[in-house]
């Protein structure tokens, strides 16, 4: 019987995908695409799921689409480019899942695997993680934003090292360049993970939610047409405040900061 080719775990609010193709580099076949679509899918509407962490089987996390499926029929590249005209790329399945995505980098993360792991919202990498973009190797524009998202991350002039070179960058370079949160030893990866998706719980889901929307849409603003859609939820969310609410979360942050604190 064959391996599902993705792996889905629910636990305490919590979701762990986890491409499941690691004798392929978890090379993104057209069955791992519709998995990871349909996962999404089923976890958007699971109102339990309160943050998602995605990560790879084996020594990669992702190889980028499987372009030995690629080159073996022209019907696959026409259904691909028939989804990026209908605005539809790797990106589409975490924007509508609309809670943080943590991206736990185990391995390589090439081309269409460096786009997935952008897609993410905060990116812890192992030690044995690295980067590349071959999109000017393999002879194909990319579909699923990394092009616009990377120079905003790192810079014009070194994206363009990235991606005009293919050149690989390793896990301690990626996190100088801004590209990852924060670089832990194999064996940490996912309790790393599990730990800031537990931080993350401890806040209101609707504020998680709101607070997300207002970061994902002022990046692709000015800074200043940011600053007003800012003031413009910011506006919205006063309507809705209730003095004992604040009070009350007011206590709770108190005590996490005490409890912290003592911890120190």
């Amino acid at each position: 019987m064959a391996k599902p080719v993705l792996l889905v775990d629910k636990k305490d609010q919590i979701a762990t995908l986890t491409l499941n193709r690691p004798k392929s580099m978890n090379a993104l076949s057209t069955e791992l695409r519709d998995a990871l679509e349909g996962a999404f899918a089923d976890l958007t509407n699971d109102s339990d799921i309160r943050v998602a962490i995605i990560t790879g089987a084996g020594r990669a996390f992702c190889a980028g689409l499987d372009l030995k499926e690629l080159a073996q029929g022209k019907g696959l590249i026409e259904e691909l480019a028939q989804k990026r005209k209908a605005r539809m790329n790797l990106a589409t399945p975490f924007k509508a899942f609309g809670r943080p995505v943590i991206g736990a980098i185990n391995g390589p993360a090439i081309t269409g695997g460096f786009e997935l792991a952008l897609a993410c919202d905060i990116l812890i990498a192992s030690t044995q993680a690295s980067f590349a973009d071959t999109h000017a190797r393999v002879g194909i524009i990319p579909g699923s934003e990394l092009s616009q998202k990377l120079s905003r991350l790192i810079g014009i002039y070194r994206a363009k090292e990235v991606s005009l070179t293919g050149n690989f960058i390793d896990a301690d370079q990626a996190l100088a360049w801004g590209i990852v949160n924060r670089v832990v030893a194999p064996e940490n990866l996912i309790p790393t993970c599990l730990g800031i998706a537990n931080d993350i719980k401890s806040c209101p889901d609707d504020m998680i939610r709101k607070y997300k929307t207002l970061i994902d849409d002022g990046f692709q603003l000015t800074y200043a047409d940011g600053i007003e859609l800012e003031r413009k939820m910011n506006s919205a969310h006063f309507q809705t405040l209730q003095a004992e609410t604040i009070a009350e979360r007011r206590k709770g942050v108190m005590e996490r900061g005490r409890d912290q604190q003592d911890a120190d």
